[in-house]
């Protein structure tokens, strides 16, 4: 393991950006090449090229509908986890607003979640935004206090995207459905699914967002896991693909890979999940022993009775004295260590965390800050030369940093 502490790179690349997003499996670039090449049928076409493009969507259906132990017909097809968190949330909220027009949510969801809440206040919803304790967990007593009786929709994230804290779906569903069985819960599971556990029907979720690329899928495909019987309004029209409720000719190359991705990340699922957070365990352990270093919400994984609440197995937040987070990114970046300093699909509007905020960190840490996520191929080398590189960087780093002060 050969580490060069100057400017160049370590012997290779190291990624642990993958909540921003996943390497595409071999198996799955195959799977979709085959799909664009072979069977390039449009799936509503009458003829055998349709039928067969038709059925990669219906196999692609099966597999996740088989992980989730739900219905194939459940399962509708998206553009990714931005649109199926739109669709989940103003889709049910505009269908179900004569029921009432109260929502809630937490004050730690993605931007994806939290901008239709601001667009659907804009059209007179009313939303309460839940807070939550320094470890990123909702507070059950606040939700126990926010459900009305015109309450319609809860949305709340299965894994926290900045800091990854699972949440006690269990307990929320079990909260919500005791108050009225009728309003619908909504689970962002973009950074949970494959990663931990997630049975909808068992947490007594009605609808649920995936994106492909955060499971070594492709990028612009996604799925919304509906509920039988639950009422969501489409938010695109057209030709009535996918029963009405997604209209547009179905990137079927798109959906057949995400259905390969959910095959293989599912097979020996527990054991690659042991696996993970074993390196995490060990990360976390060897950035214990650095100087001015912090780990952010549940440093470790606790196991409660339905479902594991804590930390999720591959996300880690960090923050670093006096070290600003775009500094030590890029400096890592020029070792071949590749980082995040927040939510990715963020990147582009940068601003303080709302996530960091929420959970109580220091001011001085909150543009001090660092993600790093795992994935199945990440290795026990990787994360020992990351924190080789670290140990190094840090002081040096320090010392550049004006009278230790930022």
């Amino acid at each position: 393991m050969e580490i060069n502490l100057g400017h160049s790179a370590v012997t290779k690349e190291i990624y642990l950006d993958n909540a921003a997003t996943t390497k595409v499996l071999p198996s799955v670039c195959e799977y979709m090449v085959k799909v664009m090449s072979d069977d390039f049928g449009n799936p509503s076409s009458l003829h055998m090229k349709g039928f067969t493009a038709e059925q990669y969507i219906k196999e692609a259906k099966k597999s996740i509908a088989s992980v989730l132990k739900v219905d194939a017909k459940e399962i509708v097809f998206t553009s990714g986890g931005t649109e199926s968190n739109n669709m989940a949330i103003i889709g049910g909220a505009m269908a179900n607003q004569r029921r009432g027009r109260h929502l809630i949510t937490t004050s730690i969801e993605h931007a994806s979640v939290y901008n239709p809440f601001i667009w659907l206040e804009e059209q007179g919803f009313e939303v309460t935004y839940l807070p939550v304790d320094d470890q990123g967990t909702v507070s059950l007593e606040a939700l126990k206090k926010a459900l009305r009786d015109d309450t319609i929709l809860v949305s709340v994230m299965a894994v926290n995207n900045e800091i990854g804290t699972i949440q006690p779906l269990d307990k929320i569903g079990q909260m919500i459905k005791e108050k009225n069985p009728d309003i619908l819960f909504h689970v962002d599971a973009i950074q949970g699914f494959g990663k931990i556990e997630i049975y909808p029907s068992k947490l007594h979720v009605d609808l649920l967002s995936v994106s492909g690329h955060k499971l070594h899928g492709p990028k612009g495909v996604g799925f919304l896991y509906i509920r039988d019987k639950v009422k969501v309004r489409p938010l695109i029209l057209g030709g009535g693909q996918q029963k009405d409720m997604r209209s547009g000719t179905e990137n079927v190359p798109g959906i057949a890979g995400l259905g390969e991705a959910v095959r293989q990340i599912f097979k020996d699922f527990s054991v690659k999940q042991k696996n993970l957070y074993g390196l995490r365990e060990k990360f976390v352990d060897g950035l214990s022993q650095l100087e001015g270093v912090k780990v952010n919400g549940f440093a470790h994984r606790t196991e409660g009775e339905e479902t594991y609440h804590g930390a999720a197995p591959h996300v880690i937040s960090v923050s670093f004295d006096n070290i600003r987070a775009e500094v030590l990114l890029h400096a890592l970046e020029e070792r071949g260590i590749y980082v995040s300093s927040g939510s990715a699909c963020s990147s582009n509007h940068p601003a303080i965390s709302g996530t960091l905020k929420a959970i109580g960190v220091e001011k001085k840490y909150l543009d001090a800050t660092i993600r790093f996520s795992l994935c199945y191929d990440t290795t026990e080398e990787d994360i020992l030369t990351c924190l080789e590189v670290l140990k190094a960087l840090l002081p040096m780093l320090r010392r550049f940093t004006r009278g230790g002060r930022r």
